[in-house]
């Protein structure tokens, strides 16, 4: 019995948040427009029904890029740079807030719309999935392009879909010919599409490792193809090496998951400025039990009780420190979420401004598989660094 071969689709929608707001604004379309701003920077309409919009330049603050249209990436700006620096490069961008419960709304949109054609998908994240579509009859490419069609015709977005025997060769793929772009790709095509780029495509490769490989003289997915696996292994581990080796010759046996099991929930936040826990301490208070409810509602809108509650805090000086606490039994409850949480704040020091503050959710459960607990009892806490 002969077995089919792996289909795997990676469908990632374009420039996904500035794409939702152009939706709302489409007169800022052609423009360059960067998401990350605050509730100030929303368009105010003026009387004969115009608006008018912040710009990059009268912006101050620390805030960083969230995402911004291909024509502000075409001046440089990009997702995750400072706001600030951004400013530096296209004064003249049109600068509005997120507004993430859109976002996840359209997210919801499209991934409803892709399993009514192809069901098994894995979720990763608000605006990717991976498609298992090897066991789909006919034509590939036009199913693919009938999924597209589906996505745009419930959302009004576009994305851009690769399509290759594996994960990996499939999210490279589907970064090749963005925006509204589709790439088909069997392993005959790796040393013509894929070889010629640069190892940062392989997603696993982050910066640092691209640089120590730069190191070593290698700079194209070839050059790591090529690599000698002792070389690779005396400089990042045996483990590593032999995953940049395969990697770089297209071989990824993972599976497309359809129901992964998420590890933990978090929400974090950056401040505009530095908060002090002592000079800020109503500030803070506030912050931190909206986080600690968030969570609690993530955790109940998901169907989930956790066991172990952490805080994550980021100094002015960019140092990170985490505690956690087990509690005797899961919950779900803000009230209990926010105490186990303030119990691990007390164990961190607060003599310096913080510029991040997160609270974590995890050793998860369903509701039937534990239950949760009406108080904290000191004496049964566990307490981790």
């Amino acid at each position: 019995m002969s077995v089919k071969p792996r289909r795997i689709a990676h469908l990632d929608m374009d420039a996904f948040y500035a794409s939702v707001e152009l939706l709302r604004y489409p007169d800022l379309r052609g423009q360059p427009v960067v998401i990350g701003g605050r509730s100030e920077h929303h368009p105010a309409t003026r009387p004969d029904g115009s608006r008018s919009y912040s710009i990059l330049r009268n912006y101050t603050g620390r805030g960083v890029i969230t995402t911004s249209t291909y024509e502000a990436r075409a001046l440089g700006v990009f997702s995750g740079m400072g706001i600030m620096k951004a400013a530096q490069l296209a004064p003249d961008a049109i600068l509005l807030p997120t507004d993430f419960d859109s976002y996840r709304r359209y997210s919801r949109l499209f991934k409803s719309a892709v399993a009514t054609i192809a069901p098994r998908i894995e979720d990763r994240g608000i605006d990717e999935i991976y498609i298992d579509l090897s066991d789909h009859d006919g034509d590939t490419r036009a199913l693919v392009l009938q999924i597209k069609e589906a996505v745009r015709d419930a959302t009004g977005l576009r994305c851009s879909v690769g399509v290759a025997p594996n994960k990996l060769l499939a999210k490279i793929c589907s970064d090749l010919e963005k925006p509204d772009g589709l790439t088909m790709l069997e392993h005959a095509d790796i040393p013509r599409l894929i070889w010629p780029l640069p190892v940062r495509k392989i997603n696993g490769i982050g910066p640092k490792a691209a640089e120590k490989l730069a190191t070593l003289g290698i700079h194209a997915i070839k050059d790591l193809a090529e690599a000698e696996p002792a070389l690779l292994q005396a400089n990042f581990g045996r483990s590593y090496a032999e995953w940049l080796h395969n990697a770089s010759h297209g071989i990824d046996h993972r599976q497309v998951v359809t129901n992964p099991e998420p590890k933990s929930i978090s929400r974090e936040t950056t401040f505009e400025r530095d908060l002090h826990a002592r000079r800020d301490r109503d500030t803070l208070s506030a912050i931190f039990t909206d986080l600690c409810t968030r969570v609690a509602g993530d955790l109940q809108r998901k169907g989930y009780l956790c066991q172990t509650i952490g805080i994550k805090l980021r100094y002015d000086d960019f140092r990170t420190v985490t505690r956690d606490l087990t509690v005797p039994h899961a919950t779900a409850d803000a009230k209990l979420i926010r105490k186990a949480a303030g119990e691990c704040l007390r164990r961190v020091p607060l003599d310096r401004r913080l510029r991040l503050l997160g609270v974590r959710a995890s050793a998860l459960s369903k509701p039937g598989d534990a239950t949760s607990e009406s108080h904290l009892s000191q004496g049964e806490l566990i307490f981790t660094v």
